[in-house]
């Protein structure tokens, strides 16, 4: 992605009955290519590629679209492996998407191919949650709406014949960038709350999206402006009014949770990866070394040297992403 440096104006004619009238609206914050939030707090986003979830088997899964709140509206793509009649119990791996809080989507082709593969790999149910989205939603919503799929989860594997076979005493929060950030918020909260018939066994955070007030060394570092001027974006437009980045949905290390003493003992095992190329990284390796000392008993990194942010996404089908996917795959198994 490329710094932002204009705002371009887009003119919108109106025409009715009687007169024309001329609009100027301004964009005032824009990720190329991704997102344009106006003047007027409206927002138009741009999506690369994507695909329709399908129940006939391609590469080895099947997929179909779920309705979680149609008043918010929350939706899910279940994803599940085409032999899975076979197989008696399968864990489920419950994937939150990346893009700041402001854009992405399960329908992305690139989620699309990464996650049904998941599934074929790890013999696993994929349940990937599309949530609102800021600027339109601010934070906590994301949040809020990915805790309530997991209830939805509990709720309707008696009902829904593609979760059968699911074994919700095995399930997995997953999530990239600002998806592995709402796996670690909705773990805490799932915890607390015991979501009845939901037990979850571990976190798997790629690339996790965090931040706060003080800047790390590679977000100072010569070369990072492009990606740290959009990561600064996505945070001025998720964050709550009036919310700094010590707000605890970007700083770990703040709210009640971390003041008061939360037992991090109940936590789960805890996988996270990071990327050699990615500025980011420095606050997943923060992440391990804060749950370590804060008393999770089992935590792990793993980093994929000479790989970018989310690679994944952008290359579902390269040696890195494969690679990633059995590294997933023998973390679930050993759980």
């Amino acid at each position: 992605m490329q710094r932002i440096t204009s705002f371009p104006v887009l003119i919108i004619t109106l025409i009715n009955s009687t007169d024309i009238r001329t609009y100027r609206m301004s964009i005032v914050v824009e990720a190329p290519g991704f997102i344009q939030v106006f003047s007027d707090g409206s927002v138009k986003r741009f999506s690369p590629q994507t695909a329709a979830a399908s129940p006939i088997s391609t590469g080895g899964y099947q997929s179909k679209d779920v309705t979680i709140d149609a008043s918010k509206p929350i939706t899910a793509r279940i994803f599940r492996p085409h032999d899975d009649d076979h197989v008696s119990e399968m864990p489920v791996l419950v994937y939150f998407h990346g893009g700041g809080f402001c854009i992405g989507s399960t329908t992305w082709l690139g989620y699309h191919i990464f996650l049904g593969n998941l599934a074929v790999t790890a013999k696993t149910i994929v349940y990937s949650v599309d949530y609102r989205m800021a600027p339109e939603n601010k934070l906590p919503t994301a949040y809020e709406d990915c805790y309530s799929a997991l209830e939805w989860l509990s709720t309707s594997k008696a009902d829904d014949p593609w979760l059968q076979n699911a074994d919700l005493s095995r399930v997995f929060l997953c999530g990239d960038s600002a998806g592995g950030n709402i796996a670690h918020h909705v773990a805490i909260k799932a915890i607390e709350n015991r979501v009845h018939g939901v037990t979850v066994k571990g976190l798997v955070l790629i690339h996790p999206f965090f931040g706060s007030e003080r800047r790390t060394e590679l977000e100072l570092a010569e070369g990072s402006g492009a990606e740290v001027a959009m990561n600064d974006m996505f945070w001025r437009l998720s964050l709550p009014e009036g919310a700094d980045r010590d707000f605890y949905g970007c700083n770990f290390e703040k709210g009640e949770v971390a003041a008061a003493g939360y037992n991090w003992s109940l936590f789960s095992a805890v996988l996270v990866f990071v990327s050699g190329l990615d500025f980011l990284k420095e606050r997943g390796v923060m992440y391990v070394e804060f749950l370590k000392k804060a008393g999770v008993s089992e935590v792990k990194l793993i980093e994929a040297e000479g790989e970018v942010h989310v690679f994944h996404v952008w290359f579902p089908e390269s040696e890195a992403t494969f690679m990633l996917q059995k590294q997933i795959t023998d973390f679930i198994r050993s759980l």
